[in-house]
């Protein structure tokens, strides 16, 4: 994609959307659809799959996780043609207490966020289009540490520099990377139980912008960084603030 093709967003564009049936990766497929462009969605849950795929009229649908490697490649080669994007929402944080930590257990997260991360790109390289974009979604929550996150700090730190390299690696493919701070997701959700309301209260009250961030405003920057052909090997907050603040 060209500067000059930039004006048309993602109209006749294909993208790949791995994590598509819910949260952040299902509003982006919405948006790649609102914007003209086709998409291939990609998510661990058949059910929750088919009810995004009634929706969106994908060109195809694959249910299967994306940590599996051997599946991961097997869906890769089975794409018909070409793709112009692939957007990596899959994969959550990991808390682990060193008192209660098992070793096989850490192992396994480091290799589920990073080993994908480095899957879908060795598995994709040869299926996206020149200037289109690889784009994972990592956090920002383990940037500061604090008990239990020792994984995902280790995660959040490695994410940037991974990518940097991959953009190297890729080119004229683009690679980067969106960290998000608290997203008012279903797996926010779920994380955090009957704490949720409690969570979002607050934030409604300290963040700088006064409101939570949803799964519109992640998905927003996604498509943006999808047609900015400028753009790569980078890293882009969206946390409406919340790092500005003290604990």
């Amino acid at each position: 994609m060209t500067g000059s093709e930039r004006d048309h967003g993602l109209a006749d564009r294909t993208v790949v959307v791995i994590g598509a049936s819910a949260g952040i990766g299902l509003e982006t497929a919405r948006q790649v659809r609102a914007d003209g462009g086709r998409v291939v969605l990609v998510g661990r849950n058949p059910e929750r799959l088919r009810q995004a795929a009634l929706e969106l009229d994908p060109v195809a649908t694959a249910a299967f996780d994306a940590t599996d490697t051997d599946r991961l490649r097997q869906f890769f080669q089975d794409l018909p043609g070409p793709v112009d994007h692939v957007l990596v929402t899959a994969g959550g944080p990991y808390y682990m207490p060193l008192e209660s930590m098992d070793l096989a257990d850490a192992r396994r997260a480091f290799d589920e966020r990073l080993g994908m991360t480095l899957g879908v790109a060795l598995y994709s390289r040869d299926k996206i289009r020149a200037g289109g974009t690889l784009l994972f979604i990592g956090g920002t929550g383990g940037r500061r540490p604090g008990v239990g996150l020792a994984i995902a700090s280790a995660a959040t730190a490695a994410l940037p520099a991974l990518v940097a390299n991959l953009a190297l690696e890729m080119a004229p493919v683009r690679v980067n990377l969106i960290a998000a701070g608290f997203v008012d997701t279903p797996l926010s959700a779920s994380l955090l139980g009957d704490q949720v309301d409690a969570r979002r209260e607050e934030l409604r009250t300290r963040l700088p912008i006064r409101r939570v961030v949803g799964p519109a405003d992640v998905a927003a920057l996604a498509v943006h960084i999808m047609c900015n052909d400028a753009l790569t090997g980078a890293t882009y907050d969206i946390d409406g603030g919340q790092q500005l603040l003290s604990h």
